[in-house]
């Protein structure tokens, strides 16, 4: 990633942090995406950014990418998971095994899991896919 597209994902996730409207954000981080492709924050962050506007199709690609680029990332996990469920795709639970393994092994990771979880409940209160996907990995 260049000086250019790590100030463009630094200021991006500083405006999201902020609050500012998340169908700002998609071309934004469309743009580094396509800038940086091998970036798997950035695509995780657009996949995010997807499921929030209610695009899972598209959250799903990018989503498949930020894995493909980084298996181990448990939010990439996450947000694949949702996508797939809210696409009533097969294969779901691979996915949720993964984050759970990576986010008990690392408690920082775990944390922030849970405080994106947060986050979606905050930015999209009636969630059935998150709340789904939060309760296989957080409540036993």
């Amino acid at each position: 990633m260049t000086q250019t597209t790590e100030t463009a994902f630094d200021a991006a996730l500083k405006r999201y942090g902020d609050g500012e409207a998340v169908e700002t954000l998609i071309p934004e981080f469309k743009h580094i995406c396509d800038s940086a492709p091998k970036n798997s924050p950035a695509w995780t962050c657009l996949s995010w950014l997807y499921l929030l506007a209610e695009k899972p199709n598209a959250a799903f690609k990018a989503a498949q990418k930020a894995v493909k680029l980084h298996a181990e990332d448990p939010q990439a996990r996450v947000n694949l998971a949702i996508a797939m469920l809210e696409t009533d795709r097969k294969g779901v639970r691979q996915h949720i095994d993964v984050a759970q393994q990576v986010s008990s092994a690392v408690p920082e990771l775990r944390q922030e899991l849970q405080k994106n979880f947060e986050d979606g409940m905050n930015r999209r209160p009636d969630w059935p896919a998150l709340k789904r996907v939060r309760s296989w990995l957080f409540e036993d």
